[in-house]
C-alpha cells in the first residue's frame, strides 16, 4: 500500500469511527427536528472534515477528491444530513481553494482551520435553477468595492455560515465570462437571511434563501479576476459531484446492509414463498451499489489524476447522476421489502428513502446530468 492509499485507508478508519460514535446516535433525532447539528459541525472541524481540501500552508489536510468521497461515504452511512453539511461547506470553500486571490485565502481559510469557520455556495436563484448561466444577482463596481443585488434560494447551509460565496453578474454583455465570485462575510450589512426550506428529506441541512441588498463588498474579496467565476463554478461542481454520488452511495449501503440484518434477526416479511423474491432484490441492490461504486471513485480518480484528453465533467456527472438513482432504487425496494414496516420512521429506511428523492434534484437535477453527459460526449466525438 503506498503513501496515497494509505492516507486514505486513514481517512475512511476516521470517517467511520466518528459516524459510528457520534453521528449513528444523532441521525433519527436530526430527521425528526429538522434542526442543524452544530455539535456534529463541532466534532467534524476537530477531526479535519471541514479543511480537507484546504493547502497545508494554511493549515489544512491537503486531502484529494478520493478522500473527500470517502469521508462523505462512510458518514451518509448513518445520515445523509451530517455528510451534506460536509460537502455544502467545501463547495463553498472551493473557489476560494481554486482561485488566485491569496489575501482571500488567508483570511477565509486559517478561520476555517482555526476558528471552524463554516461556508456556503450561493449560485441558484429563482428564475435560474438548473440553468447556472441565467443568474440574476448583480454586483456593481464603485472604485474600491462592488455592490452586490440579488436573491439566491435553496442554499445549503444558508443562515449557519460565517462565509457566504456568492456568484454574480459583473458584465451582462460577456454571458459566462461576465459571472465573478465574491466572499461575503456573515454580519455584512444588506446581507440577510430568507425563507428556511422545511424539505421531505435531508431536514437536518439548512437550507434558505439568501437575500443581497446594496451589499458593499471589497473588491479583495472578489474571487480572483473578475469573469472567472464561471470557470471557478464548473471546476468546484466537478469535484462536488463525485461526493454527491458518494452520499447517494453511502447512503445505499445503510439502506441495504439494514434490510439485510432486519431479515437475519427478526425474519423476511411475509410467507416462505415471497423469500426467493426477496432474495433476488437484495442482490440487485448489491449489483447496483458496486456499479455505482466503480463510477463514483473513476470519477473521483480522475480528478485526482489530473486525466488528460478525458472529459472529466462526463464522468462527474455520471457519477452522480446513477450513484443518485441507484440509492433511489435501493431505498424504495427496502421500504418494499420490509412492508408496512418500511413505512413507519422507526425504521430508518422511511428517512432514508426520503433522503434519496432530494439527492436526484439537488446539485443539478438527474436530468440535467444526462444533458451534460450529451453535450460532453458529442464533444468528445466531434
Amino acid at each position: 500500500m503506498d503513501k496515497t492509499e494509505q492516507e486514505r485507508e486513514g481517512w475512511r478508519k476516521k470517517a467511520r469511527e466518528v459516524a459510528q460514535r457520534v453521528v449513528a446516535p444523532r441521525a433519527a433525532e436530526i430527521d425528526a427536528k429538522g434542526e442543524f447539528p452544530w455539535d456534529i459541525a463541532d466534532v467534524f472541524g476537530q477531526s479535519g472534515f471541514l479543511s480537507l481540501f484546504i493547502p497545508r500552508e494554511y493549515g489544512g489536510e491537503d486531502a484529494d477528491v478520493t478522500s473527500f468521497c470517502i469521508v462523505v461515504e462512510e458518514i451518509s452511512y448513518y445520515c445523509v444530513s451530517s455528510a451534506l453539511l460536509i460537502i455544502a461547506h467545501t463547495v463553498g470553500l472551493m473557489p476560494i481553494v481554486l482561485g488566485e486571490a491569496r489575501e482571500l485565502k488567508e483570511k477565509v481559510l486559517r478561520r476555517v482551520v482555526g476558528e471552524r469557520a463554516l461556508l456556503c455556495f450561493c449560485l441558484t436563484e429563482p428564475e435560474a435553477g438548473s440553468d447556472a448561466a441565467s443568474i440574476r444577482t448583480k454586483a456593481t463596481l464603485q472604485g474600491d468595492h462592488y455592490l452586490l443585488n440579488g436573491r439566491k434560494c435553496f442554499i445549503t447551509n444558508g443562515g449557519i455560515s460565517d462565509f457566504y460565496t456568492v456568484f454574480a453578474v459583473t458584465d451582462p454583455d460577456k454571458r459566462l465570462e461576465g459571472i465573478s465570485g465574491f466572499v461575503v462575510e456573515k454580519g455584512t450589512p444588506g446581507l440577510s437571511i430568507g425563507k428556511k426550506e422545511e424539505k421531505m428529506g435531508i431536514r437536518g441541512s439548512n437550507t434558505t434563501e439568501v437575500v443581497l441588498e446594496d451589499v458593499r463588498v471589497p473588491v479583495a474579496q472578489r474571487i480572483g479576476d473578475e469573469g472567472v467565476g464561471w470557470w471557478l463554478m464548473m471546476r468546484t461542481l466537478n469535484r462536488s459531484r463525485p461526493a454527491i454520488g458518494a452520499l447517494a452511495l453511502g447512503l445505499a449501503r445503510g439502506a441495504l446492509d439494514y434490510v439485510i440484518r432486519f431479515g437475519q434477526e427478526r425474519g423476511w416479511p411475509g410467507g416462505k414463498g415471497d423469500v426467493q423474491d426477496v432474495q433476488l432484490m437484495l442482490a440487485d441492490m448489491a449489483i447496483e451499489i458496486e456499479a455505482a461504486r466503480a463510477l463514483v471513485y473513476r470519477a473521483a480518480t480522475m480528478m485526482d489524476e489530473k486525466a488528460k484528453g478525458i472529459p472529466v465533467q462526463m464522468y462527474s456527472a455520471m457519477s452522480k447522476y446513477f450513484a443518485s438513482d441507484v440509492a433511489m432504487e435501493v431505498t424504495t425496494n427496502a421500504v418494499q421489502i420490509l412492508g408496512w414496516e418500511g413505512l413507519v420512521q422507526s425504521h430508518p429506511v422511511e428517512r432514508m428513502m426520503r433522503d434519496a428523492k432530494v439527492i436526484q434534484i439537488f446539485e443539478g437535477t438527474n436530468q440535467i446530468q444526462r444533458m451534460v453527459v450529451a453535450h460532453s460526449l458529442l464533444k468528445s466525438k466531434a
